[in-house]
């Protein structure tokens, strides 16, 4: 698997998400200068990364965003995405502009089947349709449209049906992320943040929609031990390995921080056939919800 730098170029954002993981850093730190992601850049190039992914905030509001896409092209980059929640990607000639630049893959996202959730959760009216005509014009570019869905307390329920909204609109994957319990998620937990074990029936319903078409699709932040029958739509399993250059610090290795460091394994979890796999819930939910509802998988015996 190729190794991808995650850099987040802007906390800039258009949206005002209730779980936003980024939280309040966009009143704190300024757009990544260009002349410091060439230089990231070109040394991640050195390091042997072939992918890129620049996020944020909403990166397509950095002024440089085309000229940063080039550069990535000019340095080697043979995967370039740009995750984004999709609303930029409403505007007439931005995904084309995108294309020329350079880019070889959209990420963007959708968190609710209709506008009243998506727009609350977003906290930005008339972010839906905006959202979903994003989606639709990168699709008619025929790059690959990969999206991201946050699941919360108030759109789990909703998630077979954000599947099939996202399925007609053409998208190649789609990807169901757990809320991570920080940020302004953090301070939103109380309301925004639903049992695990609660949300599986939804999300299995979901993925179904996709699996049954043929279309890729995953959970992530969702341990082993709730995935029965749809292990191979664990993420984490997939998810390139790299650095990630933030406002604050720079990771390394995003997989082995997610495994030392933002992620938790539980009492009972050594007695889990996944557990050399598995990296657990982010280490928040527990903190919030115990462990009870993680229950080790055993190892299938020997006929």
């Amino acid at each position: 698997m190729n190794k991808r730098i995650d850099i987040k170029i802007s906390f800039r954002c258009n949206n005002l998400c209730l779980f936003c993981a980024q939280g309040h850093k966009r009143d704190m730190y300024p757009d990544r200068p260009a002349k410091t992601v060439a230089a990231e850049l070109k040394k991640a190039w050195k390091d042997g990364v072939r992918g890129v992914v620049f996020t944020g905030g909403e990166p397509s509001l950095h002024p440089a965003v085309l000229s940063l896409v080039q550069q990535a092209k000019k340095t080697g980059f043979t995967s370039i995405q740009l995750q984004t929640n999709g609303r930029t990607l409403a505007y007439p000639g931005f995904c084309a502009d995108l294309v020329k630049a350079g880019l070889t893959e959209f990420g963007p996202s959708l968190h609710g089947a209709t506008p009243a959730t998506h727009d609350a959760l977003t906290g930005s009216a008339g972010s839906f349709p905006q959202s979903v005509t994003g989606i639709s014009n990168a699709v008619k570019t025929g790059l690959p449209v990969i999206t991201n869905t946050v699941i919360t307390a108030a759109n789990y329920k909703e998630l077979p049906a954000i599947a099939a909204l996202l399925i007609r609109l053409g998208v190649k994957q789609y990807q169901f992320a757990f809320v991570h319990i920080v940020g302004t998620a953090a301070e939103n937990k109380k309301t925004l943040v639903p049992r695990k074990t609660a949300v599986m029936p939804y999300v299995k319903k979901a993925l179904d929609l996709g699996l049954k078409r043929g279309i890729p699709c995953y959970t992530e932040a969702i341990p082993f031990c709730l995935m029965k029958g749809y292990e191979n739509c664990v993420a984490e399993s997939m998810i390139p390995a790299g650095p990630v250059a933030d406002a604050d610090r720079f990771i390394k290795d995003y997989a082995v921080y997610r495994r030392d460091e933002g992620k938790a394994r539980g009492p009972r979890c050594p007695k889990c056939s996944y557990f050399g796999r598995c990296e657990g819930p982010w280490r928040e939910y527990p903190e919030l919800y115990g462990w009870k509802e993680f229950k080790p998988v055993p190892a299938r015996k020997k006929p």
